[in-house]
């Protein structure tokens, strides 16, 4: 545990380990307090593109949780950091929430399904028949296709409902076409917030997060320290027949609190 102490920058995942749905974890303000006081730096990172950054900085400020815009970045940024990166045209269809939607737009991106340039998908809550038939379309077409990140259910006070993987699967299914994934654990990510946050030593940097499959194999992938916390997706017997193993183990972001304090 004396690891942590050497560890000057958090990335956090949010559902699962900051919060559950709309509440807060006990142990998350403690968390927040101490890395104020120690002067280390923390950062939302989250996969899920159904939101903006700007959504995320509200509901954890209506929390009691002070934060910046900055220290919460999304797996929709990434892909926006990817197409911009990579000079893709400014034309996309977007299959995504009106929030996402709004974050494309402001980065100067045109959503059309005239003739666009670019397929990209995101956890989409408002999906209709209507938006996967023109996607599959565009794509058989060979219009390129492009997804936020991969995961296939989002933790919910009711319990896991479909996430983007599950959109993937079904337009890959019907297509035959695998999209080009960019948030966690795939290097676009990784990319995207080096180059934002501006992160070089990677033993002094830390992804927090509950799931073995985007949180922990982006730590390896990265070479950053992996902290698996309990308090969401996995349990520690799924940690018996994984690939991926993280760096630590702990119950949830209190254990950081205590190791610290």
């Amino acid at each position: 545990m004396n690891r942590l102490r050497n560890i000057d920058t958090y990335l956090l995942d949010l559902d699962g380990t900051f919060y559950l749905g709309d509440t807060l974890y006990p142990w998350s303000l403690p968390f927040v307090n101490t890395m104020k006081n120690l002067g280390k730096r923390f950062v939302f990172v989250t996969n899920n593109s159904s939101q903006n950054a700007k959504h995320y900085l509200h509901k954890i400020r209506n929390m009691g949780v002070d934060i910046t815009e900055d220290q919460v970045f999304t797996s929709g940024q990434a892909t926006i950091y990817y197409l911009k990166k990579h000079n893709y045209p400014r034309k996309l269809y977007l299959v995504g929430t009106p929030a996402l939607e709004e974050e494309f737009q402001e980065a100067g991106f045109i959503l059309t399904d005239r003739d666009p340039q670019t397929v990209v998908l995101g956890f989409d809550l408002t999906l209709t028949y209507e938006k996967l038939k023109t996607a599959c379309s565009l794509i058989r077409e060979g219009v390129p296709f492009i997804a936020t990140h991969p995961d296939f259910n989002c933790p919910t006070p009711e319990g896991p409902i479909p996430d983007c993987g599950a959109m993937i699967a079904l337009i890959t299914a019907s297509t035959g076409v695998k999209p080009k994934i960019i948030g966690k654990p795939y290097p676009e990510m990784i990319e995207a917030l080096r180059a934002k946050y501006g992160l070089e030593d990677p033993g002094k940097i830390a992804m927090v997060g509950d799931r073995l499959y985007t949180d922990m194999a982006m730590a390896k992938a990265a070479g950053i320290v992996g902290i698996l916390v309990l308090s969401g997706e996995t349990q520690l017997k799924d940690l018996e027949h994984s690939q991926v193993q993280p760096d630590l183990v702990l119950e949830n972001l209190g254990e950081i609190v205590e190791a610290l304090s």
